[in-house]
């Protein structure tokens, strides 16, 4: 196996901090080439300091897998006082709010990651969420936070403190009320048992209505019976 360093013009360069979607915030520690089916490829060395891991990857697929640059400080600074802001919310099916919020971290730009910050921890002030989506809460806020950080020139831990700043603002009214608005999973769950209720006493009802004909029908028999007896 050959390697060496490369000579092909890349996007990103060496020691450069870059951010790998749903990965971290990582740095480009080499560029080199690597025969592969008897052709030299050129492959970014990343160290990703979050899992403490290297990745490899090829210079060709990086932009397919979204790597890019760390923003710019005004970017970032745009990133915060999203957090801050009102937003519409999205359903309150949870597996389907996961699956819309992971394609967003797939995608990974700082305001794509933003978003799902402000989503989760707002709809975590009405209902503990879900495992998974206490982990995919947990993987957005440290990406945020580190590609702030980077971008800023503060250390992470300030930038945790600027984040909650955003999402909790002294003094402003939380915006817990719009996800309570549209908060139906509950009362779906009751309205159903409802109407299975409502179903199964029309049906009891159906049965003692034919009990008490078929009583009837006894009765009117009996009747009969006696008339008969009467005229004897």
């Amino acid at each position: 196996m050959i390697m060496a360093k490369s000579k092909v013009k890349t996007e990103f360069k060496v020691n450069q901090q870059i951010v790998y979607p749903s990965q971290g915030v990582g740095k480009i520690t080499e560029i080199f080439e690597k025969e592969f089916n008897d052709e030299l490829v050129a492959y970014y060395k990343i160290y990703l300091e979050v899992s403490d891991m290297i990745v490899m990857v090829p210079v060709n697929n990086a932009k397919e897998l979204g790597i890019r640059s760390i923003v710019e400080a005004a970017e970032a600074k745009k990133a915060l006082n999203m957090l801050s802001e009102d937003f519409e919310p999205i359903t309150s099916d949870w597996k389907l709010r996961y699956q819309m919020n992971l394609e967003l971290l797939k995608k990974g730009t700082i305001a794509d990651i933003a978003q799902i910050v402000r989503c989760l921890y707002n709809r975590s002030k009405v209902k503990e969420l879900p495992i998974q989506e206490r982990k995919l809460y947990d993987s957005a806020k440290k990406l945020l936070e580190d590609e702030i950080s980077f971008a800023l020139g503060k250390t992470p831990k300030e930038i945790e403190s600027l984040i909650h700043e955003k999402l909790e603002p002294l003094g402003s009214t939380p915006k817990i009320k719009h996800i309570i608005a549209q908060d139906d999973d509950d009362d779906d769950e009751f309205d159903m048992d409802d109407e299975e209720d409502d179903k199964k006493r029309r049906a009891d009802d159906d049965d003692d209505d034919d009990e008490s004909d078929d009583d009837t029908d006894s009765l009117d028999d009996s009747d009969d019976d006696f008339d008969d007896d009467y005229d004897e």
